[in-house]
C-alpha cells in the first residue's frame, strides 16, 4: 500500500500552486511542499470537499476562512487512506465505495419505509384503540354533539309522531336487555334520500331517509341499528376519530378537552363521514349487534336478510337493498355464514317489533312536509 503521493498544494494566501508531497500517517496527513517545511494535517481537521465523485480530483482543506489545499489526482489516494486510518473513513467519501453507500442507503431507506408502514398499519390503529379507551366520557359527548349538530341539524330531521314513537319503540327493545353503558342512546332520521347510516361517539346514531325507504320491516331496522349501536358501544367511532383526525384532535382527546371537540365537530363528521371500519370491527358490530338482537327477542333474519350481500341479477343496474349502505362495509358472504351460525347456536324465540303498525307506511313517513323526529334517549 502506497504512502505516498504527488500533490498539488495552495498555502491559502495565494493562488499560486506548489508541487507536493502527501504522505499518509495513522493520525494525519504529512504535507511536504517542494521548497518548503513539512506540516501535519490531523485527519479530524481535514475537510474533504471535492472527489466524492468518480472522475473528480481529490481536493482536502485544513485550516479557517482561508484554508491550505491539497488536490490529488489519483484516486487511489482514498483507498490508501480508509485502509491505513479505517477509524477516520466516515471522513473522506472514497467513489470506489459509492456503490456500497448507494446499497446501504437503499437498504435503509426500505427499513424507514417498512418501519413507516408497519407504524401506519398496527402501531397507529393501535395507539388509536388505547386512547380511545381512555378519553372521558364528557369528550366523546361534545364530540358527537358535534358532529350530530353539523350531520343532523334540527332542521333536516325527520318530524313524523309515528315515527318518533316506532323509532323509540325499537330502540327501547334493544337497550332494555342490552348491559349498562356510559352513553345516553339517540336516533337521528335525517331527511335525506342517502342509503346509509352512521354511528357519532358518546350514543348517537344517524340513519339517513334513504336507508329507512330502503328497509322491509323494522326488524331490519333493528338489525342496522343494532349494528350501528356497538359501534358506538365498542367506542369504534371515537377510536375512527383519534385515529384519522388531526393532532389537535388527537391532544384534546389525551387531554380531556370538553371545549376543544366542538370546534373540531366538522372534522370529526368528514372523518366518519369518509372512514371505513375495518373488517375486525365490523365483524364485532355484527356480532355483538345481533347478539343484542337475540337478547331483545327481536327476529334476527331481518339482519341477516339486510346485511346479504346482493344477488346476481339480469340487470345489472338494479340495487340490492343495501347496496349503498353496504358500499362502505367489508360485504362478503362469510358474513351472512357467520351471522346465521351464530344464531343456530342460539335459538330465540322472537317477538313481533310493532305489532300492527304498518311498515310500509311508517318508512315514507319521513319526507313528508311538516314531519319530525325527535332524538330517542336511552
Amino acid at each position: 500500500m502506497p504512502t505516498d503521493w504527488p500533490a498539488a498544494y495552495l498555502d491559502g494566501e495565494t493562488a499560486i500552486r506548489h508541487r507536493a508531497i502527501v504522505r499518509l500517517m495513522r493520525e494525519g496527513l504529512e504535507v511536504t511542499p517542494a521548497g518548503g517545511r513539512t506540516r501535519l494535517w490531523p485527519y479530524a481537521q481535514v475537510r474533504q470537499t471535492q472527489g466524492a465523485y468518480a472522475g473528480e480530483e481529490v481536493r482536502l482543506e485544513h485550516g479557517g476562512q482561508m484554508p491550505e489545499v491539497l488536490v490529488v489526482r489519483d484516486l487511489r489516494f482514498l483507498q490508501s487512506l480508509h485502509e491505513l486510518a479505517p477509524e477516520f473513513s466516515r471522513r473522506f467519501h472514497n467513489p470506489a465505495r459509492r456503490g456500497r453507500r448507494l446499497q446501504l442507503t437503499a437498504v435503509a431507506a426500505g427499513a424507514v419505509i417498512g418501519l413507516s408502514a408497519m407504524m401506519y398499519l398496527w402501531g397507529i390503529p393501535l395507539l388509536a384503540a388505547q386512547v380511545a379507551l381512555r378519553v372521558p366520557v364528557a369528550w366523546e359527548e361534545q364530540l358527537g354533539k358535534g358532529v350530530v349538530d353539523h350531520v343532523a341539524s334540527p332542521a333536516r330531521r325527520c318530524r313524523d309522531p309515528q315515527l318518533v314513537a316506532a323509532i323509540d319503540t325499537i330502540l327501547g327493545r334493544l337497550t332494555a336487555a342490552a348491559p349498562r353503558s356510559p352513553y345516553t342512546l339517540r336516533v337521528y332520521v335525517v331527511d335525506m334520500p342517502i342509503v346509509n347510516a352512521f354511528a357519532a361517539p358518546s350514543g348517537s346514531v344517524v340513519i339517513f331517509r334513504g336507508l329507512l325507504q330502503r328497509t322491509d320491516s323494522p326488524e331490519q331496522l333493528a338489525g342496522v341499528l343494532a349494528h350501528e349501536l356497538q359501534h358506538v358501544l365498542q367506542r369504534h367511532s371515537t377510536r375512527a376519530i383519534v385515529q384519522h383526525a388531526s393532532s389537535g384532535l388527537l391532544i384534546a382527546a389525551l387531554t380531556g378537552d370538553v371545549t376543544g371537540p366542538l370546534a373540531y365537530g366538522l372534522e370529526a363528521a368528514r372523518v366518519l363521514g369518509h372512514f371505513r371500519y375495518s373488517r375486525e370491527a365490523e365483524t364485532e358490530a355484527d356480532t355483538e349487534g345481533l347478539k343484542m338482537l337475540l337478547a331483545a327477542r327481536v327476529d334476527p333474519a331481518g339482519m341477516i336478510a339486510f346485511f346479504e350481500p346482493p344477488k346476481d341479477t339480469a340487470d345489472k343496474h338494479e340495487e340490492s337493498a343495501a347496496d349503498k349502505y353496504l358500499s362502505s362495509h367489508p360485504s362478503d358472504r362469510d358474513r351472512k355464514a357467520t351471522l346465521t351460525a351464530l344464531v343456530s347456536r342460539h335459538p330465540t324465540q322472537s317477538v313481533t317489533l310493532l305489532p300492527g303498525e304498518n311498515w310500509r307506511e311508517l318508512r315514507y313517513a319521513c319526507g313528508a312536509p311538516g314531519t319530525s323526529l325527535q332524538e330517542s334517549p336511552r
